[in-house]
């Protein structure tokens, strides 16, 4: 035979697989980094790029900023830059509420769900909306502070401005990466390189990751830069993997980690073997065991292979804990339903950021309760919008055990609702930052459960009298070890006195933004004298934090490992000198904006205490 036609068979079997691959990215709309062939950015016909700033902030998980004002707040990144191309610490730019490691070790700190894939990292987020939807080219953030933590970017096929909601959103992830440590704190703008979709989209989500930074990283602006019609891509091939040929090849496999979970779920039809192998030797106990260290959809996949198998991954034994949060975008009520079976015994669940936008529905939310809350000692709820006051409700009713309810950011939950937490007498830690429960509601709560621990109440705005609510908590909560009060706007020096006086085994006090309270009125003096067992203190842009309360904490809080001054004009170098000499397990010192400690100071004190992060930040 001539050589000519084994030749001309590669050849063939080589366009015959661009000819399948190209047919799959005008399906699909995307390639896969892993792939060997490449699109380029030519489009056929030639699109009118549009470029437009965010229109809108949809939704968000945290923010530094007050929920009655702009400064810091998620809310400046609608419209166009106010800082960028500038550096430093501006009050104009996005800032979600926590960066570095420090809250992941302090008295709060919660432990972490086994089984997170190690590709979902995502800490907060944010979602903007934008005012046409078009099929994304580029995406612009511009960092103005301490950049790198955003770790993806997707988009979502739901128009926000629709009148006619869609009957399924889908999202799709157009670039991520695990955090990484940006030298400096310098302004950049951030474009990722990001992979074609096949919808158009005007809603483009953020997700962070701050555990690398050594401060707030703070956004100015997101640029979305698109075409009104998808984009026919032009191929240029660089090299063929052989898996390509598979017509399996995972191609079924969601971007967000569980587009085939309820198929998985739902299959019963299994392969028959007459033995099962090396498995048939291994004690149940031992096969359970090596099962626990695979991720949900990996157990699913796993389940579809034999009978034992499907045993094994079914037992709810392999589901005591069970966190769906790296899957949100793909959670429903379908997923709920078929995971019931295996979440009888469920003691840990994490649905944070799950079920938005008509994902889980409230009766969908409230059978699977019904079915598994029996169990339940934690319960992540952390921006659960579809969350009503039935949920709630059900939530008292059905979860005799809870000890740890988190409803972060919650709010749309009516002020009302939260009078039924009340009925769970055992909860140990409540969480209601950016919640919109009411005073009335939060008396009842902190009179019935007793038990209390750690408590967050930050940016609360609806609570009256902070003070009549320390008050309760002195009378009350005996077992406090952690308190958030950030940006409480009207406690005074007689609720911390009360606070003082009948929570002495707290540890971790957060009274940031909080500015009625005066030094002047001995205030904070109080606190280092009735709370010995102090490690976390922060006291953020109280300008009247002076020496005397820094050599007050020296004397009592020799445990003492966060404090945060951030903006007083009234603490010396000498005071720190003290403070830093008598607290030997202090690791994180923020002293920006304090008007008397400059740059040499701190050089001074970082080469004096090399174990100790102290910082400044800065405006240029």
């Amino acid at each position: 035979m001539s050589p000519v036609f084994p030749m001309l068979t590669v050849l063939s079997m080589f366009y015959y697989m661009c000819l399948r691959r190209r047919a799959r990215t005008a399906t699909r709309g995307e390639m896969n980094s892993r792939r060997a062939i490449e699109s380029n950015t030519r489009a056929l016909p030639i699109n009118v790029e549009i470029v437009q700033y965010a229109k809108e902030v949809l939704d968000f998980s945290s923010h530094y900023g007050s929920e009655n004002s702009m400064s810091y707040t998620m809310w400046n990144l609608a419209g166009i830059p106010n800082v960028y191309p500038s550096s430093g610490d501006f009050t104009q730019t996005a800032v979600f509420r926590t960066y570095g490691t420090w809250w992941d070790r302090c008295p709060s700190a919660r432990l972490p769900f086994k089984r997170t894939p190690p590709t979902f990292c995502s800490q907060d987020y944010v979602e903007l909306a934008f005012e046409e939807p078009v099929y994304p080219t580029a995406v612009h953030i511009l960092e103005t502070y301490h950049p790198g933590a955003v770790v993806r970017i997707l988009a979502c096929s739901a128009n926000p401005y629709s009148q006619n909601p869609p009957a399924e959103v889908r999202w799709e992830i157009l670039w991520s990466e695990a955090p990484t440590k940006v030298n400096g704190p310098q302004a950049r703008q951030f474009t990722p390189s990001i992979k074609q979709i096949n919808f158009p989209t005007n809603l483009i989500r953020l997700e962070v990751n701050s555990s690398l930074l050594d401060y707030y990283t703070e956004l100015d602006a997101v640029v979305l830069h698109g075409v009104k019609e998808r984009p026919v891509l032009s191929l240029k091939t660089s090299m063929i993997d052989m898996n390509d040929i598979d017509e399996d090849d995972d191609e079924e496999k969601g971007d967000c980690g569980m587009d085939t979970l309820n198929k998985q779920f739902s299959i019963v039809t299994l392969r028959e073997w007459p033995t099962n192998g090396y498995f048939d030797k291994l004690p149940y106990e031992l096969i359970q065991l090596i099962l626990s260290h695979l991720t949900v959809p990996d157990l699913c996949r796993l389940a579809q292979t034999c009978k034992l198998l499907y045993q094994h991954c079914c037992d709810p034994l392999q589901y005591i804990h069970l966190s769906l949060q790296p899957y949100w975008a793909r959670i429903n009520d379908t997923s709920l339903e078929y995971l019931q079976s295996r979440c009888t015994l469920i003691q840990w669940l994490n649905l944070s950021w799950t079920g938005n936008r008509g994902a889980i529905s409230v009766s969908g939310f409230s059978r699977f309760l019904k079915v598994c809350g029996s169990e339940l000692v934690r319960l992540e709820l952390s921006c659960g919008h579809f969350l009503n006051e039935t949920c709630l409700e059900v939530i008292t009713e059905m979860c005799p055990n809870l000890q740890e309810l988190n409803l972060s950011s919650c709010d749309k939950i009516p002020p009302q609702a939260f009078n039924h937490i009340a009925k769970v007498g055992s909860l140990k830690r409540l969480i209601l930052y950016r919640t919109k429960v009411e005073q009335t509601a939060l008396l009842s709560i902190l009179n019935f459960c007793s038990e209390l621990q750690h408590l967050s109440l930050g940016s609360c705005v609806m609570i009256e009298d902070y003070d009549l609510i320390a008050s309760m908590m002195g009378a009350k909560c005996k077992k406090l070890r952690s308190l958030d009060l950030w940006r409480c706007k009207n406690i005074t020096e007689s609720g911390i006195a009360e606070l003082a006086s009948g929570c002495q085994l707290l540890e971790e006090l957060d009274l940031g933004w909080c500015p009625t309270l005066q030094s002047s009125t001995g205030c904070f003096t109080n606190l280092a004298r009735k709370l010995p067992n102090l490690q976390k203190l922060f006291l953020t842009a109280n300008r009247s934090v002076c020496d005397t309360d820094i050599e007050e904490l020296a004397a009592n809080c020799v445990h003492l490992r966060q404090l945060d001054i951030l903006g007083t004009r009234m603490v010396s170098p000498a005071s720190l000198r003290k403070l830093l000499e008598s607290c030997k397990d202090l690791s994180l010192l923020d002293v920006s904006f304090c008007s008397q400690i400059d740059n040499r100071v701190v050089l001074e004190l970082n080469a004096n205490f090399p174990n100790v992060f102290i910082k400044k930040s800065f405006t240029q």
